[in-house]
């Protein structure tokens, strides 16, 4: 994996890989296979003494079918009800990939609002680096159910 290459030679200790839904979700349905894929680049980041953080989309994508919802444009509500949906199966994905590696995966959603209330983002930093230190990965995601400002116009 390149990025491991990168971080190793600028003595990084943290490396944040960001995933978006049209690298992780086709036909509605989680790539499988290229996640495992991506767990491995994963665990060889973590087995060389990096801490990895994991910020992903796909949980509208994921839940569109769950639902029933096709391809046409959704009013906010319906992706927001997708998102609820496609949420559980989109850590489903991580958890199972990462598993595969004795990693422990924990779900972070996060919402603008917690980023700029500073006894938030702090509670949220920590919670972080305490996940960091227990070796867990924090997969991170937009809480699109009440954070609607990013999916009026993505996903």
């Amino acid at each position: 994996m390149i990025a491991g290459r990168v971080a190793k030679a600028l003595g990084a200790k943290r490396v944040t890989i960001k995933v978006g839904s049209a690298l992780l979700v086709e036909n509605g349905q989680a790539r499988r296979h290229w996640l495992d894929s991506l767990a491995d680049d994963i665990a060889r980041l973590i087995a060389g003494g990096q801490r990895v953080i994991v910020v992903t989309s796909g949980a509208i994508a994921l839940g569109r079918p769950a639902l029933g919802l096709r391809r046409r444009a959704l009013r906010l509500e319906e992706k927001q009800a997708a998102a609820a949906a496609g949420q559980i199966l989109l850590a489903r994905a991580w958890q199972e990939s990462l598993a595969r590696h004795d990693l422990a995966t924990a779900q972070l959603l996060v919402t603008p609002g917690d980023t700029e209330d500073r006894r938030r983002y702090l509670n949220a930093r920590a919670t972080m680096e305490t996940l960091l230190r227990m070796g867990a990965v924090p997969v991170v995601n937009e809480n699109d159910t009440v954070a609607t400002s990013e999916i009026r116009f993505g996903d």
